[in-house]
């Protein structure tokens, strides 16, 4: 049954105004009502109340410590796997910055240490640079550390929680916490760790491994990507996980979706399971074609395909999404 979504406009400066002196002493960036359609690669949606870059781990616990519980606070990471509907989001959006959480490191004979703000092809790069093997399917996916760490990452029949050894987080009153692998609670594409948590960095774990064979192992990667995936388009790559005994795509193209559109959305051609903007398409375009072919699937195989893009905020106005009996 179609469901309207009706919500009044952010305002973000109200928000900082109402915030006054409880923020006095940040060091980290405030942006009232900053636009994301800038940040997420679909390159639409609206935008976020309030902003905030923290400069380092301190910072981002003094904000959340500083910030009232009724306001909701979301985590993103670089934007890749990210549809933001147009009506924006409200409250605080955190993002981390590469320059306070970006650092990778290399810590033992086959540990690296990561910021949650490092993009997972660094952590690629740097394990090939120290021997370590493990991480090559992290060169494969356009992502950061703390998304792969959120959804358990995975490409090429490995996942971040084979990496994980603990992970350093925030919670929403600012207190730090170290979580072992056990904490992150995995399953596929999905952690059960609080949602309060903020990830900061982990230390991952790898094994010795002769740096030809690793990259081997990279530059195959690559090339599966680059000849298989939409890479050089505005999508948010895999649109849909796979569903047991079988994969989102072939049910996708099964149900005769493949270049499907909404508006300025399209289910590529190369890859059916991506989405793409082809140049002006609203969230509500891209999360309305999923929808769709979600009905779709579910009318053709009976299967029930679950979303792997995070879809965050607000509808516009009296938006109207169709087929949602089941939404996952």
């Amino acid at each position: 049954m179609a469901q309207a979504h009706i919500a009044a406009a952010i305002d973000g400066a109200a928000l900082l105004a109402r915030l006054g002196d409880r923020l006095a002493g940040l060091r980290g960036r405030l942006t009232p009502d900053a636009a994301m359609d800038k940040i997420t690669w679909f390159r639409a949606g609206g935008p976020a109340e309030l902003l905030f870059q923290p400069a380092d781990e301190e910072d981002l616990a003094a904000f959340l410590r500083a910030l009232p519980e009724e306001i909701p606070v979301t985590v993103v990471g670089i934007g890749s796997n990210l549809l933001v509907r147009d009506g924006g989001i409200e409250g605080a959006v955190i993002r981390l910055s590469a320059k306070g959480f970006g650092g990778v490191e290399v810590v033992g004979e086959a540990s690296i240490r990561a910021g949650a703000a490092a993009s997972d092809k660094r952590v690629a790069a740097a394990a090939l640079e120290a021997g370590i093997g493990g991480f090559p399917f992290y060169h494969g996916i356009p992502g950061s550390v703390g998304g792969a760490l959120r959804m358990n990452a995975g490409a090429n029949g490995t996942e971040t929680r084979e990496r994980v050894r603990e992970v350093r987080a925030i919670d929403r009153k600012g207190e730090i916490h170290i979580l072992s692998n056990a904490d992150m609670d995995y399953a596929y594409r999905h952690s059960g760790a609080g949602a309060d948590l903020v990830f900061t960095s982990a230390l991952l774990e790898g094994e010795p491994a002769e740096r030809d064979a690793i990259r081997r192992e990279m530059d195959e990667v690559q090339h599966h990507r680059e000849t298989v995936q939409p890479v050089r388009e505005k999508t948010g790559g895999s649109t849909f996980k796979n569903p047991e005994g079988t994969s989102a795509w072939k049910e996708i193209d099964r149900a005769g979706c493949r270049g499907l559109r909404v508006g300025g959305a399209e289910m590529s051609m190369l890859h059916c399971n991506f989405m793409i903007n082809t140049g002006d398409a609203t969230g509500f375009d891209l999360e309305t074609l999923g929808e769709t072919v979600r009905e779709r699937v579910r009318a053709t195989s009976g299967i029930e395909l679950r979303w792997e893009i995070k879809r965050l905020g607000r509808f516009q106005g009296e938006a109207v999404l169709p087929f949602l009996g089941a939404i996952g």
